[in-house]
């Protein structure tokens, strides 16, 4: 194994094979997850461990160089929901199969990454019948 796939293994075994973001589970998608730069390359975000996340495609294409959406409630605008620095239930919330903003980041990222789409709920729905939602 090169050390380019020993960090895409490190990166997917320490998110549990789900999204970093909307917590989505890999195994029913129908692509495979991306190594996504939470502070993306092109604004100086280093390939480290430190800075890479376990990302669906849909988050990762909504994300795709952004770091900063806005509130949706307050129209401010605020940083997204950081995997590392951030603890995902202080800013989100799991309400039936959506998923609730809690904090301006927390909106601010379910909103710009659409977890609550139609597509993504039906997701959550298929996951719960294989015992995969919620996420632990």
């Amino acid at each position: 194994m090169n050390a380019w796939e020993e960090l895409v293994q490190q990166v997917r075994e320490r998110a549990a094979d789900r999204c970093e973001y909307c917590r989505m589970h890999q195994s029913l998608q129908g692509a495979t997850f991306h190594l996504e730069h939470i502070l993306p390359g092109s604004l100086g975000g280093p390939t480290t461990l430190e800075n890479l996340a376990w990302c669906c495609p849909s988050c990762n294409l909504k994300k795709s160089a952004r770091i900063e959406l806005e509130d949706p409630q307050t129209g401010q605008t605020v940083r997204l929901f950081h995997p590392r620095e951030d603890r995902w239930l202080d800013h989100f919330r799991i309400e039936e199969f959506g998923l609730v903003g809690l904090t301006a980041i927390g909106r601010a990222t379910a909103e710009g990454l659409g977890f609550n789409e139609p597509r993504r709920v039906l997701i959550r729905q298929a996951e719960g019948q294989f015992g995969l939602f919620p996420p632990e």
